[in-house]
């Protein structure tokens, strides 16, 4: 046992072997992985010129059990394993991360870590920054199970912010560098893996910067096979795929194309019955679904991509009643498999009937979402929730409100998690999931 941890739980915690278990991993992360012997009781853990927050070690320490539980130790083994490997040792092979767990074990506790304490997490040594900034733990974090989504949106021209609506923080993203073209063009948006894509136009050709969650930078120089804008696009994991748009001389476009995050690389998918714009994209049962749009005329069929056969499939009268070509896109978000739209002129919440084909009414939106014929209003599924993101007009500023509601078998009662000033008008919105 480390010198000095007894008096620490006996006074932090009961002294039973499971709680035990949590403070002395506590302790060994910071007086011997970080270099320093005991701490104080208020304010942050030193550890050389680094701290660490305190209700971040916290964290680390319920994980740690947690961790060992799935390990199928009980509270007593767990005691004889920490006391058997707590013995510190060189930390110059940061390979193990921490040294008295393993590798495994290390990682097992980093996946369970929400990602924001990453940035804090990557000062504890080298390992803990290569697995955490090269991405290693976001791949570790899917293979596990272990997703979490934030909500990435634009209120402002070339400005972004992130939301994570489990802690319900907001988190600064770096301003996007751009030219005032690309600024005041229409873009797209889509987020897959660790990446946000905005897609948009500068002078002669099309353009896509993406931000990186890993460096907290954004780059450029991304292309497609096809370039193309006013597309529909959806994401699973690593794998995004976008389908229709128009090109750069504005010519409707039937081509898509599938975007491999992991590898940075597209690849082009057969071609949809229809050409179509200004439609919407989901993932729904692993397969691909196209929906709305306009080529010549409103469009109100859907297609499916079946990502096995490479085959496309016209679903007639998907989405039927948009009125006219100056509407927004279908504003539509799976959850568990089930298809939902927000249809922004009557303000009700719809719900898609797989086997009849029919849209059914199943409550209201929130009352103060409002839109211009469905612009500038999110509406998006943020793993097990449907997210609202909007607010009310006011002259010389604006508030923006972020709803919620889990789906289930009672009408929708929408949860405020956050209201803060900003701009009420959300140019793009995507939700990154890892």
């Amino acid at each position: 046992m480390l010198e000095g941890q007894s008096c620490l739980i006996s006074r932090a915690l009961p002294s039973s072997c499971e709680q035990e278990t949590k403070w002395v991993y506590m302790t060994y992360l910071i007086e011997v992985t970080n270099g320093k012997r005991g701490f104080e009781d208020e304010g942050e853990e030193e550890s050389g010129r680094r701290k660490l927050p305190k209700q971040l070690i916290k964290k680390l320490g319920e994980v740690t059990t947690q961790s060992l539980n799935d390990f199928h130790l009980s509270p007593t083994d767990q005691h004889n394993y920490i006391k058997q490997h707590g013995n510190g040792g060189d930390q110059s092979d940061s390979s193990n991360l921490i040294q008295s767990l393993g590798r495994d074990m290390s990682i097992n506790c980093l996946i369970r870590c929400s990602r924001s304490d990453y940035n804090s997490l990557a000062l504890v040594n080298k390992g803990f920054q290569n697995l955490i900034r090269g991405g290693d733990i976001y791949k570790r974090r899917r293979e596990g199970g272990v997703i979490e989504h934030w909500v990435y949106f634009s209120c402002h021209l070339l400005e972004w912010e992130a939301f994570d609506p489990n802690s319900r923080l907001w988190m600064h993203v770096p301003r996007m560098p751009s030219n005032d073209c690309f600024m005041c063009s229409d873009k797209e948006s889509l987020a897959v893996g660790t990446e946000l894509l905005v897609f948009g136009k500068e002078i002669t050709s099309h353009v896509i910067w993406s931000y990186s969650l890993l460096t907290n930078s954004w780059s450029s120089g991304m292309t497609m096979n096809s370039p193309r804008c006013l597309f529909g696009s959806a994401s699973l994991g690593e794998t995004a795929i976008l389908a229709g748009g128009c090109d750069s001389q504005g010519r409707v476009l039937s081509s898509a194309e599938l975007y491999n995050s992991a590898t940075g690389t597209w690849e082009t998918l057969p071609s949809m019955h229809k050409p179509r714009k200004m439609c919407s994209g989901v993932f729904m049962d692993k397969k691909f679904y196209v929906i709305g749009g306009i080529n010549s005329e409103l469009l109100s069929c859907g297609e499916e991509y079946n990502l096995e056969t490479r085959t496309w499939r016209e679903i007639p009268n998907m989405f039927p009643g948009r009125n006219g070509p100056t509407e927004a896109p279908p504003l539509v978000a799976v959850v568990n498999n089930e298809l939902y739209a927000a249809d922004y002129a009557e303000q009700e919440l719809r719900k898609y009937d797989k086997e009849r084909n029919l849209w059914n009414t199943i409550g209201r939106l929130p009352d103060r979402a409002v839109s211009m014929n469905g612009w500038g209003l999110a509406f998006r599924a943020c793993g097990e929730r449907l997210i609202v993101i909007g607010g009310p007009r006011i002259l010389g500023g604006g508030i923006i409100e972020v709803n919620s509601w889990i789906p289930n078998e009672n009408p929708p009662e929408w949860t405020l998690l956050a209201r803060k000033h900003s701009g009420s008008f959300v140019y793009n919105c995507a939700v990154m999931g890892c």
